[in-house]
């Protein structure tokens, strides 16, 4: 395959420094252009230092503006704020892009993949929906908000094995989800604040789009209800969430465990760069997964969730358990790189 020059928007960002890590070796992949905003100018390792080590040769690209007419790429990944992401990257959609977007602006839209590689790689057929729309080429592709990600990779075997008629969800959420400089340090320092502002609305959301079935061009929404209740805690990387599903078909735990265990998606049966030969580990340490034990686990560090503490509820067909991923690589940068993977080995873009 030949490689795709790749412009990121958003690259001085807290997630933006995530992207150099799958890109600066990628074998697919070549940076093109680091687009930001306040940074137009400088060195990016200037621009970032203050955030990550940058290898050296990412360190001395410099940081351009977000102009679709002075970029010289393939392939846009865009770690964009929603706010600033609704017009640029439609932007580059119009100008013939292919942009592949972790920000919320174009999630819900119709005719837009909401993409989990392992989960709904069919709903990229929308792609083609957008080229009739256009003939320059031009489409996008998003990925789903970080606390979406676990949870839905989780239920996806259960969904497939059992059925689901409920889903409720508490989530524990790392500062660095508030992106930087974050949560006020003397607001979260021995504290929880139990309030994210359109979170909860976007996991219900999301979960029953990417769960949702692709039929004559439209996805037809999951129908269970997804209850969440979302919360920030003071760790630092890594969204911890305790599931309770009730499913629609009797199961022994068993089963479950071998349904996580045995899951499987695209990425693994293609070889995607970036794709964990383990989406789901499992863990039966009774007090694991942690944040702090657990984020960076599997064969692509941060790329695999961690699922334990699996458990009969009370209520008929009931099913408890926490499961972890890690907001910054599985949640965003690491998903949008393996979904531009995707499209590429499936031919969209090239």
């Amino acid at each position: 395959m030949k490689n795709l020059k790749i412009a990121l928007l958003g690259a001085t960002g807290m997630v933006g420094v995530e992207y150099i890590e799958f890109l600066h070796r990628h074998p697919w992949f070549k940076i093109s252009n680091l687009c930001g905003k306040k940074s137009v100018g400088k060195k990016y390792g200037e621009a970032v230092k203050a955030l990550k080590n940058i290898p050296k040769e990412v360190a001395e690209i410099e940081v351009v503006e977000p102009d679709p007419k002075k970029i010289d790429a393939d392939l846009v990944l865009s770690a964009l704020p929603s706010e600033a992401a609704r017009e640029i990257e439609k932007q580059f959609v119009e100008n013939g892009y292919p942009v592949v977007s972790e920000a919320s602006a174009h999630r819900m839209e119709p005719d837009v993949p909401l993409i989990i590689p392992e989960v709904n790689p069919d709903h990229l057929e929308l792609i083609n929906m957008q080229k009739k729309k256009r003939r320059d080429g031009g489409f996008i592709v998003t990925t789903p908000n970080c606390t979406a990600v676990g949870l839905i990779m989780s239920l996806k075997p259960l969904l497939d094995n059992f059925g689901i008629r409920k889903v409720v969800v508490a989530t524990y959420q790392a500062i660095t989800g508030a992106g930087f400089p974050g949560v006020p340090s003397y607001s979260i320092l021995g504290n929880i604040i139990p309030y994210i502002k359109n979170e909860e609305e976007k996991v219900s959301q999301e979960t029953k789009k990417i769960l949702g079935r692709l039929e004559n061009g439209r996805i037809k929404y999951a129908e269970f209800p997804v209850e969440a209740s979302c919360a920030r805690v003071p760790t630092i990387d890594g969204h911890l969430e305790a599931v309770y599903i009730e499913t629609e078909k009797t199961f022994d735990l068993d089963s479950v465990v071998e349904g996580f265990r045995n899951f499987k998606g695209e990425p693994q049966t293609l070889g995607l760069p970036s794709a964990p030969s383990e989406p789901i580990i499992l863990t039966d340490l009774e007090d694991r997964p942690q944040p702090r034990l657990d984020v960076m686990a599997g064969s692509v560090p941060g790329m695999s969730i961690v699922i334990g503490r699996i458990r009969r509820g009370e209520s008929e067909n009931s099913l408890k358990y926490f499961v972890l991923s890690h907001n910054r690589i599985r949640g965003a940068a690491g998903i949008a790189v393996l979904t531009a993977e995707l499209i590429y080995k499936k031919g969209y873009i090239g």
